[in-house]
């Protein structure tokens, strides 16, 4: 018997139905695009800063430790001058992000760089107010009164997103909810 001869069509465009994919894939790679999906809503941090050896005290005259066994992640609220009812409302947003959490927010911290606020922050457990002892975030601090800059810190120490005054509380929740799992 005879055996047809087989057609190399069907093979060739197979291999470039699975090759075309990766190739395309590659060349936007090279080009430098990257999808608009995958940017997070803060400034990322590159490289990384290191803080594991500044001193930031609590209201409680506790020393921020950076090797809990729980590995929080801490979110720094630097509020500027002044700081009243706008700058509350966003401390209050901060507060609730972490309560969006759900599960894991347990896994960050939200500490309030402004010993002041203390007695302001009563309503808004678990928000801490706190002292940056060394200044390492005070360059960070807006100077317009009643705004709210935001630092997030990584479980080992390092500061790795930074959100100016006016920065989007949903978006700080996106990107939080993709680094805390």
């Amino acid at each position: 018997m005879n055996r047809p001869a087989r057609k190399p069509l069907g093979g060739i465009l197979l291999i470039g139905l699975f090759a075309a994919p990766i190739l395309l894939a590659l060349g936007l790679t090279l080009s430098g695009w990257h999808p608009a999906g995958t940017r997070s809503h803060g400034e990322l941090l590159q490289p990384p800063q290191d803080i594991r050896a500044a001193r930031f005290v609590l209201a409680d005259g506790s020393t921020l430790g950076w090797q809990a066994p729980e590995m929080p992640w801490t979110l720094f609220a630097l509020p500027g001058p002044g700081c009243s009812t706008h700058c509350m409302e966003r401390l209050d947003e901060l507060r609730r992000v972490r309560v969006s959490m759900n599960q894991n927010d347990r896994r960050l911290r939200v500490l309030v760089l402004d010993p002041a606020l203390a007695p302001e922050l009563a309503p808004l457990e678990p928000l801490t107010a706190a002292v940056d002892k060394d200044g390492v975030l005070a360059a960070w601090r807006p100077s317009a009164s009643d705004t709210v800059a935001v630092a997030v810190a990584d479980p080992h120490g390092y500061l790795v997103l930074r959100y100016l005054p006016g920065y989007d509380a949903s978006g700080l929740r996106k990107d939080l909810g993709r680094v805390i799992k």
